[in-house]
């Protein structure tokens, strides 16, 4: 009922177009990778209790107020981080006005209302952070979040831009298929490692001296090790995978993800070398984690290129059977 009453007031909307469909899924992806790049800039500049409580900023006022206790900088760039939350709320809800405007196909409604839904999960887990005071695990999960978002935004796009009307085509063979979700997972595993490495690390969020925040007690050297024999795993699956596509007949789509991926997995590793022999520099787990989320999008961007839709030539009839 509910639900039928929501598609009488969204049919009075005007009919988005194709393009702006997939500029809103765009800005919805760098949305979710954005609050998680200023998600670490928070971090790096201690402010993650510039406004120490939640949902307000301070008891009594949802924004910041001048308190000797909590300096203006911290207050600003923690507010400022609540702020860009209304922006990723925006374009979620954006996402799911128009493509249910345009009556896509279920899948793709599927995809656009879990916008709206990770992004309050992600604000429950941002009050639990605060409240507990930046326990470390409540951080990781923080980013963690973030980055599942990044990959469900990623396989959004990708099916938006995807015809309606068109036919299941799969590009690569099943096994193939399967080894990029191995990549995936592989990555997954080379994250939370390094959401461990941030937790043993320096920058804990908070430099309160009254209430210092609890760091992960395990030696930094041991973690980034595991972090980095991760990292070369992911990468070796990526090759693996490479040379799949290749012998099996690459298509374009395809070859361009691929590349792309690979060029950002080298790049952030070598940005991950720099942060260790010069002792994590504030600026640089910023441009790491960005560069975290670009890696997620464009691994999850590979799989979705791997078994899309197409449309039909004019005058091929549409096939009974799909291929395997």
């Amino acid at each position: 009922m509910l639900y039928r009453a929501f598609l009488r007031v969204v049919d009075r909307l005007p009919l988005p177009s194709r393009r702006a469909q997939l500029l809103i899924a765009l800005s919805v992806l760098g949305s979710q990778a954005g609050i998680a790049v200023t998600g670490a800039i928070v971090r790096v500049t201690a402010s993650g209790l510039g406004c120490p409580t939640w949902p307000q900023c301070f008891p009594g006022s949802f924004t910041p107020v001048g308190v000797s206790e909590v300096p203006v900088l911290h207050q600003a760039v923690e507010f400022g981080n609540r702020l860009l939350t209304f922006a990723v709320t925006l374009c979620a809800a954006l996402i799911v006005l128009a493509v249910t405007r345009a009556r896509r196909r279920r899948e793709v409604l599927i995809y656009a209302w879990l916008m709206p839904a990770g992004t309050v999960l992600q604000a429950i887990i941002g009050g639990i952070t605060v409240l507990s005071g930046l326990l470390w695990w409540t951080v990781a999960l923080h980013l963690l979040a973030s980055m599942l978002m990044v990959w469900v935004a990623a396989v959004m796009y990708a099916k938006v831009a995807a015809p309606d009307d068109g036919v299941d085509t799969v590009r690569a063979p099943a096994p193939l298929r399967w080894l990029t979700a191995l990549s995936g997972i592989a990555l997954a595993g080379v994250l939370v490692a390094g959401t461990l490495v941030t937790a043993a690390g320096p920058h804990a969020g908070d430099k309160s001296i009254e209430r210092p925040v609890a760091r992960l007690e395990i030696e930094i050297t041991t973690l980034v090790h595991l972090h980095s024999q991760l990292l070369i795993g992911y990468l070796a699956l990526l090759i693996g995978l490479g040379f799949g596509l290749y012998a099996t007949g690459i298509t374009t789509p395809v070859r361009n993800r691929f590349f792309v991926l690979i060029g950002l997995v080298l790049a952030q590793s070598l940005v991950g070398v720099v942060q260790y022999f010069t002792d994590v520099p504030a600026a640089l787990v910023a441009i790491h984690v960005g560069g975290a989320a670009l890696c997620t999008a464009a691994t999850a961007a590979l799989w979705a290129a791997l078994h899309t839709r197409e449309r039909l030539p004019v005058g091929v009839p549409e096939p009974d059977t799909q291929p395997a």
